[in-house]
């Protein structure tokens, strides 16, 4: 696998390239009517780094590591905010030691250490979290030191169970490597989440990572059959079962915990079928805010027909354009169905009518198509297009000084009209105040039959220096906005502690008292990721 990039998204080399950079920013100079220029990638020699503030114990020297490399890349995430601080040669809460244990006694023995010597540990996973989850933000007062833990020395299919269709998993093994050990058995995990080239299983399960599928199977909570989970106080393991009544399901627990509890090393997973027919159709809703409301209710008859499309994606007019799938005029629905069974004709035609009777301009007839062959064809495939190099070309824009950042929500479908008019509002309000302009566009990423999840995309021209700042006052009037008008504050992106204000609100407070007696009863010394979701011990 090719060198990551210590500072911004993906592998060394990969992206755009200069003069393709500077195309993309005398555009967006244009637009906004203010010149751009790129500002220079960093490099590692440019960094000092303070040296590791606590030694590493001679039983575990084999395993932690203390490269330049290494430590500036697990330093942050890749959000906005991390990718400018990188920019900025920000790197002073730098792990001391990066830890890849080949085993799962490693991971003990790490943990073990940590509590004895008031180690924080952060569990890295792929290192993708865009909300502030992989970092030691405010530990440097309360900890001897820093530990980010990475599992990616354990990345195999352990065991698979092929009549039941499941798998026993690593917690460290990245998307493509887990895909390609299954492919071999027609099996596939079927979880594409936006970073499925640089995230992991383990990281997935801990973030509640949302995926590939737009309706039923939306989230990684759905394949997860048992785990196994480190925690200082010892090892838990789930039973393996289908389903269960007996009680609180201990996985729960763990599922969406960011590493504050424990650290997920392996799970039993559910798998399908490989699909082997596919179907996808683009409806078009001409007609400015009117047309992206007749593309939201068809949205809705679709999402409660019963079908579960494994995409029902609705681009705004602008959001559509960016991404080549439309005119600028237009919302544009992208709707898809797969299987490994059967042919989808009668799915589709379904969806097409339920679209038109909302308005939509639809092809008369969709013929399904098997392997590959079309599933990346049309708006479809230039939308997928854009959706997977939009974390190269948000590096792009970071160095342009351009404020380019996302939110997503959830919300229900009587709320949602008012709500996307509020956020909107607030949002471009506070665009125009502290930016200057800029533009602001949505899509629905998933849809339940209660509700859609809005997904939010901002442009605006930034103060050089100043960008992170602009971007607080731009995020809280975000986030106020969400909660207040009933939405969640995050939808599957987690919390980490850039999302902590909205999480302290949205949560009932006796559930949050449960949630520090379980970290405490598992992580005594609270060394576990201090700071997501719960204030450190």
């Amino acid at each position: 696998m090719a060198k990551r990039k210590f500072w911004g998204w993906g592998a060394e080399g990969a992206g755009p390239s200069e003069e393709q950079a500077r195309g993309v920013v005398a555009t967006l100079a244009a637009r906004f009517g203010a010149p751009l220029e790129l500002a220079p990638v960093p490099r590692v020699e440019e960094i000092a780094l303070a040296a590791p503030r606590v030694p590493a114990p001679d039983s575990l020297r084999a395993i932690l590591v203390d490269d330049p490399h290494e430590r500036l890349g697990h330093t942050y995430g890749k959000s906005f905010r991390d990718v400018v601080r990188a920019l900025r040669r920000d790197f002073a809460a730098a792990p001391d030691w990066v830890a890849f244990p080949r085993d799962e006694r490693e991971v003990e023995a790490v943990l073990d250490w940590c509590t004895r010597a008031r180690v924080a540990c952060i569990p890295y996973g792929g290192g993708s979290s865009v909300v502030g989850g992989v970092e030691a933000r405010g530990l440097a007062a309360s900890y001897a030191g820093v530990v980010s833990l990475d599992l990616g020395r354990q990345g195999r299919v352990l065991e698979i169970d092929r009549t039941s269709r499941a798998a026993r998993i690593q917690a460290g093994v990245l998307g493509p490597a887990l895909e390609d050990q299954l492919r071999p058995h027609g099996l596939t995990l079927r979880h594409y989440p936006q970073s499925f080239e640089f995230s992991t299983l383990g990281g997935w399960i801990a973030t509640r990572s949302g995926g590939h599928y737009a309706s039923l199977y939306t989230h990684v909570d759905d394949f997860v059959e048992s785990l196994r989970v480190v925690t200082p106080s010892g090892v838990l393991e789930s039973r393996r079962l289908p389903g269960s009544g007996a009680g609180p399901a201990p996985d729960r627990l763990f599922i969406g915990s960011e590493g504050m509890l424990g650290v997920i090393t392996e799970a039993w997973m559910r798998l399908q079928d490989r699909p082997r027919f596919r179907s996808a159709a683009a409806v078009r809703f001409a007609g400015g805010e009117q047309g992206f409301a007749n593309a939201t209710e068809a949205a809705r008859r679709i999402s409660q027909a019963g079908l579960f499309p494994s995409n029902c994606r609705l681009l705004d007019a602008l959001e559509a354009a960016n991404a080549g799938a439309g005119n600028g005029d237009e919302s544009v629905l992208l709707v898809a169905f797969e299987s490994a069974d059967h042919a989808l004709d009668a799915w589709m035609e379904r969806a097409l009518e339920l679209a038109r009777s909302a308005g939509g301009v639809a092809p008369e007839h969709v013929p399904t198509k098997t392997g590959g062959e079309g599933a990346r064809d049309g708006a479809a495939g230039a939308w997928r297009n854009a959706f997977v190099n939009a974390p190269y070309l948000r590096d792009v824009l970071c160095r342009a000084g351009v404020v380019s950042e996302t939110f997503e929500t959830a919300v229900t479908w009587d709320r949602f009209a008012e709500f996307h008019a509020g956020v909107s509002t607030a949002v471009r309000d506070a665009l125009a105040r502290i930016c200057g302009g800029g533009t602001l566009s949505c899509r629905f990423t998933h849809v339940y039959p209660d509700g859609p999840a809005p997904y939010y995309t901002i442009l605006a021209p930034g103060r050089r220096g100043g960008e992170l700042e602009q971007w607080d006052e731009i995020k809280a009037a975000a986030t106020e906005a969400l909660i207040r008008l009933g939405g969640t504050s995050t939808h599957h992106h987690a919390v980490g502690r850039d999302h902590r204000p909205g999480y302290d609100r949205e949560r009932p407070a006796l559930f949050a008292k449960a949630l520090v007696a379980a970290k405490s009863a598992l992580d005594p010394a609270g060394v576990l990721n201090p700071g997501v979701l719960v204030d450190p011990a």
